[in-house]
């Protein structure tokens, strides 16, 4: 059983730490030409964000999803709210289902976050080019979603890791057997 300062300080590093995650994880998303193969980029927010909801609570997990979300609307410079709303309810969705369902590991968390990519650029997609009727649609589609989840489920295992190190480097210990 730990003291209460103790358990306090170890949720502020833990949750400290997530946050300068969060921060790598914006710049190195939004850094011009990094990992850039044709017209695809990796998301690396999206992974962090399930991943953090993997380790953590529902609660907890959504609103780390939010703050993800929020980061990458307002790095895309699109309406504020879309896709932080999007990332929080996949971010809980993902978290009831693996605290209830799914029996993780790197691999599996791997196509989670392919998954998860792929429908919320699928979502953006429709909503910011199809229907706005952009010429070349199909074209944009197959050479940007496809590339694009596959190399964010690439990084994505390094990022559960990382995650998951924290999560266990920081846990509390609550008495209980």
């Amino acid at each position: 059983m730990e003291s209460r300062r103790k358990r306090r300080r170890s949720q502020l590093y833990k949750w400290g730490l997530y946050v300068l995650l969060l921060l790598a994880c914006t710049v190195l998303q939004t850094i011009p030409g990094f990992l850039h193969i044709g017209q695809a980029k990796p998301v690396f927010l999206l992974p962090l964000a399930l991943a953090v909801s993997i380790w953590e609570d529902e609660f907890s997990g959504a609103l780390f999803g939010a703050a993800c979300g929020l980061m990458w609307d307002y790095t895309a410079g699109r309406t504020a709210g879309l896709l932080a709303l999007t990332v929080m309810g996949l971010c809980f969705a993902v978290s009831v289902a693996s605290q209830l369902y799914l029996k993780l590991n790197t691999l599996n968390f791997a196509l989670l976050a392919a998954g998860a990519v792929w429908l919320v650029l699928s979502g953006d997609f429709l909503f910011y080019y199809a229907m706005p009727g952009y010429s070349g649609m199909l074209g944009r589609y197959v050479g940007y979603i496809p590339l694009t989840v596959l190399m964010s489920a690439l990084l994505a295992a390094p990022l559960y890791r990382a995650v998951g190190w924290i999560s266990a480097a920081f846990r509390i210990d609550n008495g209980v057997i």
